[in-house]
């Protein structure tokens, strides 16, 4: 197996695209193209970890938080990022960083989160915006299908939950073909009229010379006529937190216990108690107080995540329970995550979650 196959196979899941401008996600030790054996999964890379790797016979780990996000302008072995990656390198383990564009997507981090706590049907809380563009192409009338369903297949046309999505306008074109041209129809230097199709879709930037590749490959003509657009759309299946319902509403305390019992946490710090039922449950996982605004905009009774600070729970105005249940708490699912979306792709492959717990919080 080569790196590239898993880390490919992880960003059809997440991709790189989706990170936000501040990450690191990504390959951060190692090349693409290099045979590993064996995968070791965490939600954050320490020496503990490295170790066990090291112990272990794993070559490549798998980290939620990247190790490196701010450049390395030395590697003395002065603190213990330089000292991880040191070691990393000496003994030939690549690393690699899947964390903000899995917190993204609509199957990752909150969807996890949400799969525990039994909340049903969620949908992105805050959808990213200026991650689509149209593409707007033209085509001879009887190869409009063929090419659509070839656009379809490369991954544009999606609105929300629909698919195969398109617009389509009859009309014709001309175009003259010059010296050295092998036109698809008409001739040399001769004004030529074709009955043509306008076809118009959206896509995600991120699959953007997919598309383009996918287009001319199957478009008839030498040179093929399309546009571009940059839209301002929310991406519905991108973006930060989630929110749903849960199967009954449920009382605030009972809520509370369950969150304690299924994060397995030692305190669930919350405001105060609203006094309704908590049905409708947004989350995001890790920190997440910038979504406090659209959980409440949204409807919801309860806000689960993690590292609020003191003012914020001040700011539900009593009609929403805040519920902080920790930052490693409420990713700790991400490993499994990681680890059923490669074993499905790759069941024969050796994989394992790391037994090290790195929570860096403890109770008393």
């Amino acid at each position: 197996m080569k790196i590239n196959d898993i880390t490919s196979c992880l960003e059809v899941l997440a991709p790189a695209a989706l990170q936000e401008s501040h990450d690191n996600s990504g390959l951060l030790i190692g090349t693409p193209d290099a045979d590993i054996n064996s995968t070791l999964i965490c939600l954050d890379l320490t020496m503990e970890v490295l170790d066990e790797a090291i112990r272990d016979g794993f070559d490549l780990i798998i980290s939620h938080h990247p190790l490196i996000f701010a450049g390395l302008k030395r590697l003395t072995g002065a603190n213990e990022t330089e000292r991880i990656v040191i070691k990393a390198v000496k003994n030939d383990i690549a690393v690699y960083a899947i964390h903000t564009n899995l917190d993204n997507v609509h199957r990752g981090v909150n969807s996890a989160l949400c799969d525990k706590l039994g909340i049903n049907a969620p949908v992105i809380l805050r959808a990213l915006a200026g991650k689509l563009s149209k593409l707007v192409t033209f085509c001879p009338q009887e190869h409009a299908e063929k090419l659509r369903e070839t656009l379809f297949n490369a991954g544009a046309g999606h609105i929300g939950n629909y698919d195969h999505c398109s617009f389509n306008l009859k009309g014709h074109g001309t175009f003259r073909a010059g010296e050295g041209a092998d036109p698809f129809v008409g001739e040399r230097a001769k004004l030529h009229t074709e009955q043509e199709t306008r076809i118009e879709v959206i896509f995600p930037d991120h699959i953007m010379g997919k598309l383009l590749s996918a287009l001319k490959s199957e478009h008839p003509y030498e040179e093929v006529a399309y546009d571009i657009y940059p839209l301002k759309n929310e991406y519905s299946q991108a973006g930060a937190g989630m929110i749903g319902t849960l199967i009954e509403p449920v009382e605030e305390h009972v809520f509370l216990e369950m969150l304690k019992k299924t994060l397995g946490t030692g305190v669930i710090r919350h405001s105060s108690l609203i006094g309704k039922k908590i049905s409708k449950v947004a989350v995001c996982g890790g920190s997440g107080s910038f979504l406090i605004g659209d959980a409440l905009a949204s409807g919801a009774d309860a806000f689960v995540t993690g590292d609020l600070k003191y003012h914020q729970f001040f700011e539900t105005e009593g009609k929403m329970l805040i519920a902080d249940a920790g930052h490693f708490e409420t990713e700790q699912f991400t490993k499994e995550l990681i680890y059923n979306t490669l074993n499905e792709k790759f069941p024969t492959f050796a994989l394992r979650i790391s037994q090290v717990n790195t929570n860096a919080v403890h109770y008393l």
